[in-house]
């Protein structure tokens, strides 16, 4: 491994220090830190996530636990429960999906606040994010289908934000993609798509700081991260394929570079996503909203006008670029012995290719995005949301129904928010 550094404080792995659970238990007892999985309930049938229950097993000094699990029923989120029913610290399983939770964000109408979806993983997160700052200053998240989970993940991500000292807001994982069976390279959004897109965009506009900010993230599309829950509350939540970008743009938005770390984990196994047959499916579907964000993110930090005279032009070079990319990644391949598949990879990145005209004619249509409120924002409305939504998620443990929310008399009106009433405050944000 290199030991370079550059625009992002880079944390290597030199292979020097072992698991360093020990280290990390006395860093729990400074400071409380809780983890939280955005979670289906489909994953419980795969053996990744018993591997990551049983890693976590060793961190006794863990402030909590929150998985925010979709789910169909209340048994199944009391098999839920019983997964993890002997862990050394609370576990709290939030169901995202459950029926007091609906009735809760639905009753936020009144203050023009849209917040009952779409569900997948940035509403989870989302909500995941208010329950588990209530009780802990770092907030740790893994996905759920982590094949290769090792204690040295939480370790390496959690250790530069135990210490207040090092002035670390936010720790941004990277990784070296390769599937566990064939070993071949994965990871084809970074590799083929955001890569490839990042650097044409700097081509296309010159090196402004905005993009210089996620080329020098090693794994922009890295699923795992560890911030302060100052920050935490601060930020806007995604809610489509462009959570990590857009958590990346809000990141940046909020903190000063120097206060920004990222973190190598090693190698780094996950469920595959397949290709899609269309740009509604797949990686191909993913890709698209994910150039929404990078170009969205471009007009909120640089002022960037984007125009129809952009679009052939962008066409051309991702083009190129993905093309020098599957060949270097080919000559990566080779010389350590992976297979590669170049014809399949040149293959995706001209259907990658394929989403730029119409995502760019889309994106200028409708340059707004949908992005779930700051916490920050939403306990100005109503003080106490975070434990309504702490309870409604949880279950009777005397019968099997969902906690309701609390009595209504207690919530203050609309007219009491703390922000402007002279916009609404909708799901959908003007970025």
């Amino acid at each position: 491994m290199d030991f370079q550094q550059g625009l992002i404080t880079t944390i290597h792995d030199y292979g020097q220090a072992g698991t360093g659970v020990d280290g990390l238990r006395s860093g729990l007892r400074r400071r409380s830190t809780s983890l939280l999985i955005p979670c289906l309930m489909e994953e419980f049938e795969r053996p990744a996530l018993e591997l990551i229950r049983e890693v976590l097993r060793d961190l006794d000094g863990l402030q909590e636990l929150v998985v925010a699990l979709s789910a169909g029923s209340v048994e199944e989120v009391r098999a839920a429960e019983a997964f993890f029913a002997d862990m050394p610290f609370p576990v709290r399983i939030h169901w995202t999906n459950g029926p007091a939770v609906k009735e809760l964000l639905q009753s936020l109408g009144r203050h023009n606040l849209q917040v009952s979806g779409p569900p997948g993983k940035g509403w989870a997160v989302w909500q995941g994010l208010g329950v588990a700052s209530r009780k802990a200053e770092v907030i740790g998240l893994f996905d759920a289908d982590i094949r290769t989970f090792s204690p040295a993940y939480p370790q390496r991500m959690l250790a530069p934000l135990m210490d207040p000292s090092h002035g670390v807001a936010y720790v941004k994982a990277f990784y070296s993609r390769l599937a566990l069976e064939s070993r071949a390279l994965q990871g084809r959004a970074t590799r083929l798509f955001v890569a490839p897109l990042l650097a044409s965009l700097e081509q296309m506009f010159g090196s402004s700081n905005y993009l210089r900010y996620l080329r020098a993230f090693r794994y922009p599309l890295a699923g795992e991260f560890a911030f302060t829950t100052d920050l935490a509350m601060n930020l806007r939540i995604p809610s489509d394929w462009g959570l990590e970008v857009g958590l990346l743009s809000e990141v940046y938005r909020h903190v000063a570079l120097s206060r920004i770390a990222q973190v190598d984990l090693g190698l780094f196994d996950h469920k595959h996503k397949e290709l899609g047959s269309s740009p509604s499916e797949g990686l191909q579907r993913m890709c698209g909203e994910i150039l929404a964000t990078v170009l969205r993110g471009l007009m909120e930090h640089e002022g960037v006008a984007l125009a129809e005279a952009h679009v052939p032009v962008l066409e051309v070079l991702y083009r190129r670029v993905g093309e020098d990319r599957v060949r270097q990644h080919g000559l990566d391949s080779l010389v350590n012995g992976l297979p590669y598949n170049r014809h399949g990879e040149e293959l995706a990145v001209h259907e990658f290719a394929n989403l730029v005209r119409p995502g760019m004619h889309k994106l200028l249509e409708t340059p707004v995005s949908e992005q779930l409120p700051c916490w920050s924002r939403l306990i100005s409305c109503e003080g106490g949301l975070r434990d309504d939504l702490a309870q409604a998620g949880a279950l009777r443990r005397s019968s099997l129904t969902a906690v309701p929310p609390r009595a209504p008399s207690r919530v203050r009106a609309a007219s009491a928010c703390s922000f402007p009433q002279t916009a609404a405050a909708p799901l959908t944000a003007a970025v």
